[in-house]
């Protein structure tokens, strides 16, 4: 099991950008997939983006073009470069890694887009 720490959150005004980081407590080269969720006040938790060690993405149809994921194997780190936010993607963003049908979740952090 992998433990994840994330950081980057904060509040931002509308339009503005954040960056996530997701650190891992060890090499992420084999993860097989690694992801970043959100969950807002009275929602279910949602799938934002995710990357495969193949180096595949996908992202939710609300974040197309505004977001991206990336990973950075030699760091053990994900990023989520978050921009043009929107109230909308106000929420707390958590960090998921799954291997082997295994997965591990960070203990998330908070972003507020809002003026």
């Amino acid at each position: 099991q992998v433990q994840l720490v994330e950081s980057g959150g904060g509040l931002v005004q509308p339009g503005g950008s954040l960056r996530l980081s997701c650190a891992a407590s060890r090499n992420i080269l084999s993860i097989n997939f690694m992801g970043w969720y959100r969950q807002a006040p009275g929602k279910q938790r949602e799938l934002v983006a995710g990357v495969t060690s193949r180096g595949f993405t996908n992202y939710a149809d609300s974040v197309k073009g505004r977001f991206t994921i990336s990973r950075d194997n030699a760091k053990n780190t994900v990023y989520l470069q978050m921009n043009t936010l929107k109230p909308e993607d106000t929420a707390v963003y958590y960090c998921k890694a799954l291997n082997g049908g295994i997965g591990s979740w960070g203990q998330g952090t908070q972003v507020t887009v809002s003026s």
